[in-house]
């Protein structure tokens, strides 16, 4: 049989990268199991961005010292993107995308990941978008600017979809995000045909619940997986990070596009989750994002799961 171009590449840059990453067949991430669902999280690499881009709005003075007691530089971050799969029945889902190759040159390898696994992208059924930043969406498209799931179909809250489809947010979302606005309008156009909207509360899987966490984006949302009594909550970016997220929640960041909602919000996220116990995958959280939040006496700590 011939292969495709298409999958011919990705699947010879999937085991070329595998082999430098020291990846072997059938290893994850980290697994997480629920009864008849299974759970991976899987590496898209990594993002490289100036401190400045979460703490710019934050008090110099109480910032620093929170910072040097999580060995954090005040100066770069380097987070981790993690990427959720599911796998029950005849469905396989994923949480996001991540970058592809044209936005960071340390993320990108979601393929590398899945076929670690043994998934490739023709066996993806459903693709659930948290939001359209670019490390969540721009691994939508291949190479050659074609669909890189060609059997899946897409979910992404309306709300979040009527934000970046709209022609005048390019010029109202700010210079430094107007290409995240243009990227976004090129790849959720070419799926038009194929994407369902939710809102907040639906269950839009058997067992898949969305959560509205808007602030981060307008449309954000978060899913909660549940079986019986086990839950899990994917946040994607609404807590964005395992340092000052956690110590000062209330504080404004510069990734937030409204600063104050999102702030809210990652309050709110932080007092449920603390009190429920729930088990928790941050996209940008420290090692395979898998943990809980913890309730300190000055704020909230990422507890990561060994």
């Amino acid at each position: 049989m011939k292969l495709p171009r298409r999958n011919f590449l990705a699947g010879s840059a999937a085991l070329t990268a595998g082999a430098a990453l020291g990846l072997q067949s059938g290893s994850a991430h980290a697994e997480i199991a629920m009864g008849d669902i299974k759970i991976d999280v899987v590496s898209d690499g990594s993002l490289t961005l100036p401190g400045g881009f979460i703490f710019d709005p934050m008090p110099r003075d109480e910032l620093l010292p929170i910072l040097d007691r999580y060995g954090q530089s005040a100066e770069v971050l380097t987070p981790p993107c993690n990427v959720t799969l599911l796998r029950q029945g005849d469905r396989t889902v994923l949480f996001d995308v991540g970058s592809g190759p044209d936005f960071s040159p340390n993320s990108g390898i979601l393929l590398t990941s899945l076929a670690a696994l043994g998934v490739t992208p023709e066996d993806v059924t459903d693709i659930i978008f948290t939001h359209a930043h670019p490390d969540h969406l721009w691994g939508l498209l291949d190479d050659f600017d074609d669909p890189l799931f060609p059997d899946a179909s897409y979910m992404i809250g309306k709300k979040e979809w009527d934000y970046w489809m709209d022609p005048n947010t390019i010029d109202a979302v700010g210079e430094s995000r107007a290409s995240f606005a243009v990227g976004a309008q090129r790849r959720l156009s070419m799926i038009e045909d194929q994407i369902t909207m939710f809102g907040d509360g639906e269950e839009i899987m058997p067992g898949i619940a969305a959560r509205a966490s808007v602030g981060h984006t307008p449309g954000h949302m978060a899913l909660e997986i549940r079986n019986g009594t086990e839950a899990v909550m994917i946040l994607g970016d609404s807590i964005g990070n395992d340092h000052i997220a956690f110590a000062k929640p209330g504080w404004a960041s510069g990734s937030d596009q409204a600063p104050e909602t999102a702030a809210a919000t990652r309050t709110r996220l932080m007092d449920q989750l603390s009190h429920e116990k729930t088990r928790v995958i941050g996209y940008h959280l420290t090692g395979n994002g898998i943990g809980y939040v913890d309730k300190m006496s000055d704020g909230y700590a990422f507890v990561a799961e060994a």
